[in-house]
């Protein structure tokens, strides 16, 4: 905790739109408590300015074109990423290879859903062989999404919070979670065509903003593909996770299922462009048994 919060002084400190962590009285960004013999870390962050999407009924600023917020989303990344690319932490953050290993892969995931583990050991062993220099990999979000900010609607700004999940990883992970949200926007459009035209232009104006602020390789956007698999594999293993930390039955819903799918076939772009998908019944496939 201690490591994310530090990362998010020094965002915030060098203009990054983050909602800031407030020091203890002691001075601290975090407090340990112990109440009834267990242990607690607490600290404390600034509200952040605006709504959410989803509380304005994913309606944008009156007047001003969408656009606008897709720019804006992939500007405000960007200036995260080029502040990542000069941070030296004090407390360091774990990598992404440091939780997504074959190991815990092989632990977690059940035996029945073997062909699943095979597909998620060759993503690994993929990203094992990118390259990790400071352009392509640095401290990530990994949660980038429009649940984790606040838009204020009188200037359009969009101010983030929730990085529970950063780590040391690859930047394209937070531009596979970018391109990810412009698909709520056209999900309902039945012509796979018209949803991958939006998709282009959703993409390329992000991709815009983002650059504003900093560059990227195009050799690692080449890899979008590949990092929207990763981002399926980590809602896979965030699934397993919460049935296991929950004491749940480990079962396989449709949404589940139609990411194993997706995995287990090499359908590109979440089968948003697929026959997989159904604008009827977005993102889901039938259930499994495990």
């Amino acid at each position: 905790m201690l490591g994310e919060n530090e990362f998010i002084r020094y965002l915030f400190e060098h203009g990054g739109s983050v909602a800031n962590v407030v020091n203890s009285i002691k001075g601290n960004l975090v407090e340990e408590i112990t109440h009834h013999n267990r242990v607690f870390f607490v600290c404390l962050f600034e509200k952040a300015r605006g709504k959410k999407l989803v509380d304005h009924n994913y309606r944008y600023r009156e007047g001003v074109p969408i656009t606008e917020y897709y720019y804006n989303c992939g500007k405000v990344l960007g200036k995260l990423h080029q502040l990542s690319k000069e941070y030296q932490p004090v407390h360091r953050r774990y990598r992404f290879s440091d939780k997504y290993n074959t190991a815990y892969i092989d632990q977690l995931i059940p035996d029945s859903l073997s062909p699943l583990k095979e597909k998620l050991v060759e993503l690994l062993h993929t990203l094992e062989g990118l390259d990790t220099a400071p352009e392509s990999y640095g401290m990530i979000h990994l949660d980038y999404n429009d649940g984790n900010y606040m838009i204020d609607y009188d200037t359009g700004q969009i101010t983030v919070y929730d990085f529970d999940n950063s780590c040391f990883g690859w930047y394209m992970y937070d531009l596979a979670d970018l391109w990810k949200s412009g698909v709520g926007w056209i999900a309902a459009e039945p012509d796979a065509g018209k949803r991958q035209t939006f998709m282009d232009e959703y993409f390329k104006t992000a991709l815009e903003g983002y650059r504003s602020e900093t560059g990227i390789p195009p050799s690692m956007i080449d890899q979008l593909p590949l990092f929207i698999q990763v981002t399926l594999m980590e809602r896979i293993v965030d699934t397993f996770e919460h049935m296991r930390r929950n004491g749940e039955e480990t079962t396989c819903d449709e949404e589940l299922s139609y990411c194993i799918k997706c995995l287990e076939d090499d359908i590109p772009y979440m089968g948003f462009f697929h026959d997989i998908y159904s604008c009827e019944e977005p993102f889901a496939y039938e259930e499994r048994n495990i």
